[in-house]
């Protein structure tokens, strides 16, 4: 199926004014825009990587989209992790949340991949100067807790997802 470049007007931040494959317009607000390669120059693959939005898209239009978003937001908010609850999903390059958790053999690992464009939301965490990070796509769902600016990252959850459809 051929991508939908200008089927979605109005998706996740209401009117469009760039134009991506998604119409999010993700591509005026990211700071790496002329590295990416443009979203319909590389059709849906900005960075080299893989866009969440991109594949929905690809797969069935808006509506896959939106379904698919409704249905991972249901998923986290049922994940029964005290203080996580979100009400929508914004786009997020790799490279800006892909923290380094410790692990306890003292060494450090990146769950996510730099080049992606993933879904999720941040959620202050009340009486802490922390929050909560959570980042998604087809495979995985990660939840995370982190200080100013992703300092003192910790792994909360991090499991694959139980739908993967898309």
């Amino acid at each position: 199926m051929a991508f939908k470049y200008n089927e979605i007007r109005k998706l996740v931040w209401g009117e469009i004014y760039m134009h991506e494959l998604c119409g999010t317009n993700c591509c005026s607000r990211c700071s790496r825009r002329e590295e990416c390669g443009s979203c319909q120059n590389v059709k849906g693959h900005p960075f080299g990587g893989n866009c969440i939005v991109a594949e929905c898209i690809e797969q069935g239009g808006k509506d896959e989209f939106l379904r698919f978003k409704e249905n991972l937001i249901s998923e986290i908010n049922g994940l029964g992790i005290k203080g996580v609850e979100v009400n929508d999903l914004n786009l997020l390059n790799g490279f800006f949340v892909n923290l380094e958790y410790p692990l306890a053999n003292g060494k450090t690992v990146k769950l996510l991949k730099d080049n992606n464009v993933y879904l999720g939301n941040q959620i202050e965490i009340s009486g802490k100067e922390r929050c909560y990070g959570v980042v998604a796509d087809r495979n995985y769902i990660l939840v995370c807790e982190y200080g100013c600016n992703g300092a003192e990252p910790e792994i909360i959850l991090y499991k694959k997802r139980e739908s993967r459809i898309c």
